[in-house]
């Protein structure tokens, strides 16, 4: 499906979304709940990685098919391995099979794991044979992606003896992993997380609770470019989100006030108001925390001509794409004067966009949504557009709602 965008016939929008449950929430929770079945999920994320999510932890033998979802591959991996009687592989889509799972799969191999590569050493797809985990004690490099962790962390209090986890080196991923132990404490799991040591106690039965998702942070990144690039006066109200997120990409609230945009909480909603325009012509954003991001951040900043320099996008290469070269690819079609390394983006101030464009998506979702907002200053065409349903099925609507033009072609 091709998609042709274009901007509202005025730029001074009032509004209100709705947007579905956090992704990263979702599948924590969805894992918790397999391993504790008294929690009940409110607000559960109705993305295609949650979905896939759900049905792969119904599986006990077989194939488990995740598609693209990177978080369902590395949280399925370990909950399977600590299963007991449970023997599946888990395969993907053709990009899946070139992400690499070798670092999840030795830690979980020396806690007493039994799996094994199907076809490329260190690559899905993997057969798993689940078994009772009795060692305790692991240790990860500590500037792999933070769902490497994070998948050991959630298991960790079905072990017998609960996990004792090093993080070898400096820590990247502070937040997600915050959120992981947060969520655990939520449901009763005693933690702890000092210098790079984390320790999380065993658990046979958790009290019966209601855990809500909290909406999507990242998701909320496309209407913050949004109203960036919109006139002064611009409001849009987003539900439902929390002032003390867990979410990494929280940070968004900070982030944006660099372009002019305010950040305000009323009852369960966030308001995002367009106050000034961007004073200064480049940034520079230190993103080892927020990396999901760090696409939108880029389209907003050429949106409105200014430049960035974004560092600690190293994760960003092993994602549905390699997002770093996507978005050089992408940018320069549109005129963006722009440099990436394996981890950083350069992008230099730039008045002048090409129209009329046609962005390639990579099967990747964010492709999509962070140059959607840039229909604000060209009219934009995105190929394979319908890769938006698998995680954000009302995307395409929301913009619409907006008064965005969003026609098939």
């Amino acid at each position: 499906m091709k998609l042709h965008l274009s901007a509202p016939s005025q730029t001074l929008i009032k509004s209100e979304v709705k947007i579905t449950g956090s992704k990263s929430e979702s599948n924590r929770l969805l894992l918790l709940q397999a391993l504790f079945p008294n929690i009940k999920i409110n607000n559960l994320s109705n993305s295609d990685d949650a979905e896939v999510m759900q049905k792969g932890l119904l599986i006990g033998n077989g194939e488990v098919d995740i598609h693209h979802a990177g978080t369902a591959m590395r949280f399925l991996t370990a909950y399977f391995a600590s299963q007991e009687n449970k023997e599946v592989t888990l395969t993907g889509s053709k990009r899946m099979t070139e992400r690499p799972i070798k670092v999840l799969v030795e830690a979980l191999r020396s806690l007493g794991a039994e799996i094994n590569y199907v076809n490329n050493e260190g690559y899905p797809p993997i057969s798993i044979k689940g078994k009772k985990l009795l060692k305790h004690k692991v240790s990860l490099p500590a500037d792999i992606s933070s769902q490497y962790i994070s998948a050991l962390l959630l298991i960790a209090p079905s072990l017998e003896n609960g996990l004792e986890l090093e993080l070898v080196g400096k820590i990247t991923s502070v937040p997600y992993i915050k959120m992981t132990l947060g969520l655990l404490s939520q449901i009763g799991v005693v933690s702890s997380f000092v210098g790079n040591t984390i320790k999380v106690s065993p658990k046979t039965t958790v009290e019966p609770s209601t855990q809500v998702v909290e909406s999507d942070w990242s998701s909320a990144s496309y209407f913050y470019s949004i109203v960036a690039m919109c006139d002064i006066g611009t409001e849009i109200s987003l539900t439902a989100y929390n002032r003390n997120s867990l979410q990494g990409d929280s940070v968004l609230k900070e982030i944006y006030k660099d372009f002019g945009v305010e950040t305000s909480f009323q009852d369960h909603q966030v308001i995002l108001r367009k106050t000034a325009n961007p004073k200064n012509t480049t940034f520079n954003f230190e993103l080892a925390n927020a990396p999901d991001i760090a696409q939108t951040i880029a389209v907003t900043c050429f949106g409105l001509g200014v430049g960035c320099h974004m560092t600690g996008l190293h994760t960003l290469k092993i994602k549905e794409t390699d997002r770093l070269e996507a978005l050089k690819t992408e940018l320069t079609k549109l005129g963006a004067p722009i440099s990436v390394t394996d981890k950083t983006l350069t992008l230099e101030p730039s008045k002048k966009i090409k129209g009329e464009i046609a962005i390639d998506t990579y099967n990747d979702h964010r492709m999509a949504m962070a140059f959607a907002p840039l229909a604000l200053k060209t009219s934009l065409f995105v190929n394979d557009a319908e890769v938006v349903s698998k995680s954000y099925p009302d995307f395409w609507e929301d913009m619409k709602n907006l008064k965005f033009k969003v026609q098939t072609v």
